[in-house]
């Protein structure tokens, strides 16, 4: 059973005991209510045209139950940053554990990701250890590229961005989301790329594409999985 419930000024939807967030927009060339599951947030989104209201939105995503909680069972489980969990470092599996004697923060051996201090501080210390690795794998790549175009990159950051993987502005700034830390080396390699061939091309121009292949000629794969496994990697933390 499905029920609604408003949270915040956010219609939402108990499923099986499990809150969902709707978010729902009205689209001019759409002729058709549509649903989509998010894998990023397990929330739905909701398009339809012009004339329909939240109530006909979320009367629709009642009759869409059986669709929504089969979506939800094919997803991968979120996988939380806590000892004997699983994560990946650069596409290789790392299995997070906890020593409290130690003195080293945390740090990557042999397959495992140590954690020391105190228990309750594991998971920020995973992601703060992740945030600060992704920082050093991605900002010497991206300034190499750079140079290799006659560009100078003006900043790099690293945040927890949902919508994308990376941006570049006008002015030369570079902002990645650091989850691709946990993907495979060249997906992380060409999305660096990617951005850097718009400090050149602002635009995805045929120009932009060349720029990109020269940078990496061997871009298929990894932008083919990103497509495919992208959204997994919001699953981890």
């Amino acid at each position: 059973m499905a029920r609604s419930l408003k949270a915040q000024g956010t219609p939402t939807v108990v499923i099986d005991g499990r809150t969902l967030p709707v978010t729902i927009k009205t689209a001019a060339n759409s002729r058709r209510l549509s649903l989509r599951v998010n894998a990023m947030t397990d929330g739905l989104l909701v398009v339809m045209p012009p004339g329909l209201t939240t109530r006909d939105a979320l009367r629709f995503v009642h009759d869409k139950t059986d669709w929504i909680r089969a979506r939800l069972a094919d997803m991968p489980p979120r996988v939380p940053f806590e000892p004997g969990h699983a994560v990946p470092l650069l596409g290789a599996p790392h299995v997070i554990a906890h020593d409290p004697a130690a003195r080293r923060g945390v740090w990557a051996e042999d397959g495992t990701l140590w954690a020391s201090g105190r228990a309750e501080h594991v998971p920020r210390r995973v992601r703060d250890f992740l945030l600060k690795r992704a920082k050093e794998e991605i900002a010497p790549r991206a300034h190499a590229h750079a140079r290799a175009l006659g560009k100078r990159v003006a900043r790099v950051t690293v945040r927890d961005t949902r919508s994308r993987w990376g941006s570049c502005s006008s002015s030369g700034a570079l902002s990645f989301s650091w989850r691709l830390v946990l993907a495979p080396e060249r997906v992380l390699e060409y999305v660096v790329v990617h951005e850097v061939a718009h400090m050149v091309e602002l635009n995805h121009s045929d120009r932009f594409w060349n720029l990109v292949t020269d940078l990496m000629p061997d871009n298929a794969a990894p932008r083919h999985w990103l497509k495919q496994h992208g959204t997994t990697l919001h699953r981890y933390g």
